[in-house]
């Protein structure tokens, strides 16, 4: 059965602790005006992939390069660039993908091919100009206090770069520490040209709430690795957070909590049944079904928006199921040759060494662990409130499979328990798209005020409740 393998790969790539934004590019010959953002659509069985590739034009006559890939949660992929007269090859090492194109001056496009495991399609990209910097998009300097922390995981023995936003003012302030979902991600949660985690934090911020966001492990100016840290040791990091806001004398020690999306909201409420908890939790899009669970209806989801046959959905899924079987019960280096052997199987034109790179990235500790994940195990260690939020149209992370589970488990043991389920907003938290904010002539991706408000008014509510008149 052939699959996608650039799904793989990107999938891979997305847990890898790489995902900065770090082009690089090459010398040139020649300069061509390939200075902007370049879009197209990749054709992967079953469907397409929309992506944008950004050049910036050096002045030492370089190109600085990066790829989004935004269904497959891909940003900012470093992507070296070469040009050879009107030839440019663009080239991917963190997908195993490279792409060479032809530039025509006169329609202002590139044309070439795209090839990945010696899977070869035929791409376009037409040439946009890079939003100005003076332009709607421009980032006028905040009603509140930005600074740039770094704060010690003495367990781990790493250190961890964030942003602490604190209101204006003296204080002392509730604060929450944001979390982020699977994968390495930067403080902003970035994906494409929507910030999760930044704008959640300006939002909040903006309205009395001080914020604590921070790169993960591996990513901007943390140290460690996203692919070695399990569920279970990324408590470590929330834990260090919250104790770094402890010491600040702008925050008011009493009401510090966090706020976790998908894996992330696990990993609060795993914080919020250890020593010294959070004074509450918001979970947003928290996962309820174990990891192995988790992934494989992600997976679905993802074949069956790309309207795949029902027989070739369910044959991956069993396929996929096998390997995750595999990679559970038998010892690292049996599992690394036996998955290897069964993506080239799926994919006979699958390169021997990428299949070796995609296995061990399929095999880190996190992924090891996560599989086995269960996260309603300890939830009767929660004492804390929790907000339980998800929407409607979450396609990661439905509902019904998993918010369900997690009130139901919660409301057993803890009545400070409240759920929310937002009409029309997606797994990124994100309203529908004609409730988008209009740019440029582009619809831009923004986070659903109504999850906004919604956990600003339950963060503040709490406040209130607890202080003394």
């Amino acid at each position: 059965m052939r699959r996608c393998v650039l799904w793989v790969l990107l999938l891979s790539y997305l847990f890898s602790n790489d995902n900065v934004w770090a082009g690089a590019c090459s010398s040139t010959e020649e300069v061509l005006p390939l200075g902007g953002l370049w879009k197209g659509e990749l054709t992967v069985l079953g469907g397409q992939l929309d992506l944008t590739i950004s050049v910036v034009l050096l002045a030492d006559g370089k190109y600085f390069a990066a790829l989004d890939v935004p269904a497959q949660k891909v940003s900012r992929m470093p992507t070296e660039v070469t040009v050879r007269g009107d030839s440019v090859l663009l080239w991917m090492p963190a997908a195993g993908s490279h792409y060479a194109a032809h530039f025509d001056a006169a329609k202002h496009e590139l044309s070439g091919i795209w090839t990945q495991a010696g899977v070869k399609s035929p791409v376009l990209l037409r040439y946009s100009p890079m939003p100005a910097a003076s332009g709607p998009g421009t980032r006028l300097a905040p009603p509140y206090r930005e600074e740039e922390v770094v704060f010690n995981n003495p367990t781990s023995r790493l250190n961890l770069g964030g942003t602490l936003t604190v209101p204006a003012g003296p204080g002392p302030f509730p604060a929450v520490v944001l979390v982020s979902d699977l994968g390495a991600q930067d403080r902003d949660g970035t994906v494409g040209d929507f910030h999760l985690m930044g704008s959640l934090a300006d939002y909040l911020t903006r309205r009395g709430i001080a914020v604590l966001r921070y790169d993960d492990r591996g990513v901007g100016q943390s140290g460690g690795s996203t692919a070695s840290a399990t569920t279970a040791v990324l408590v470590s990091d929330v834990q260090a957070a919250l104790n770094f806001l402890r010491a600040r004398l702008e925050i008011n020690i009493g009401h510090i909590g966090v706020i976790g999306h998908g894996e992330g909201a696990n990993v609060a409420l795993l914080a919020a049944g250890q020593p010294l908890p959070p004074a509450f939790v918001v979970s947003l899009a928290g996962y309820g079904l174990t990891g192995e669970q988790t992934l494989l209806q992600q997976q679905v989801a993802q074949q069956r928006a790309r309207k795949e046959d029902p027989v070739v959905v369910q044959a991956a899924y069993e396929r996929q199921r096998t390997m995750y079987d595999i990679i559970r019960q038998t010892n690292p280096p049996q599992a690394q040759a036996i998955v290897s052997n069964m993506l080239r199987q799926d994919q006979p034109g699958l390169d021997p060494q990428a299949a070796q790179a995609a296995a061990i990235q399929l095999l880190t500790p996190w992924r090891r662990y996560f599989l086995t994940f269960d996260p309603l195990a300890d939830l009767d260690q929660v004492r804390c409130p929790v907000l339980l939020l998800s929407g409607t149209e979450d396609t990661e992370a439905p509902i019904d499979l998993h918010q369900t589970a997690l009130e139901k488990e919660l409301r057993s043991v803890n009545h400070s328990t409240t759920a929310r389920r937002l009409p029309g907003v997606n797994h990124l938290l994100q309203p529908p798209k004609t409730e988008w904010t209009l740019m440029n002539g582009e619809m831009k991706p923004l986070i659903s005020p109504v999850a906004q408000e919604t956990i600003r008014e339950w963060i503040t509510g709490l406040w209130v409740k607890n202080t003394p008149r």
